[in-house]
C-alpha cells in the first residue's frame, strides 16, 4: 500500500509531541523573534524540516531492506541511550 492513514497520523503525532520545546523549535524561536518577516522564518524552518524528513525516509527505506529491524531498533535505542548520558554527564560538569 502507497499511503497508510493510521501510519501517517501516529507518525504526525510522534514527530509533533516530540519536536514539542527540542533545539529546532528554540533555535526558529529566536530566529523569528529577531527578524521582522516571521513568515520567511517559517517557509525555512519548515523547507528544512520536510528535507530532512525526506532524507531520513530514503536512508530509512534503504537501510530497511538490508538490516533487520531488530538491528535498527536496537542501534537507535544505543544512540539515544548514548545522548542521555552524555547529556546527563554535561549537566553535572556545570
Amino acid at each position: 500500500m502507497i499511503f497508510n492513514l493510521k501510519v501517517a497520523i501516529s507518525t504526525f503525532l510522534l514527530i509533533f509531541l516530540a519536536e514539542l520545546g527540542d533545539k529546532t523549535q528554540i533555535t526558529t524561536f529566536a530566529f523569528a523573534s529577531r527578524e521582522k518577516s516571521g513568515l520567511s522564518v517559517f517557509i525555512g524552518a519548515a523547507s528544512a524540516l520536510v528535507l530532512t524528513s525526506l532524507i531520513a525516509v530514503l536512508v530509512g527505506a534503504a537501510v530497511g531492506k538490508v538490516i533487520p529491524l531488530k538491528v535498527t531498533k536496537l542501534t537507535a535505542g544505543m544512540i539515544f541511550l548514548a545522548f542521555g548520558i552524555w547529556t546527563i554527564i554535561e549537566v553535572i560538569k556545570g
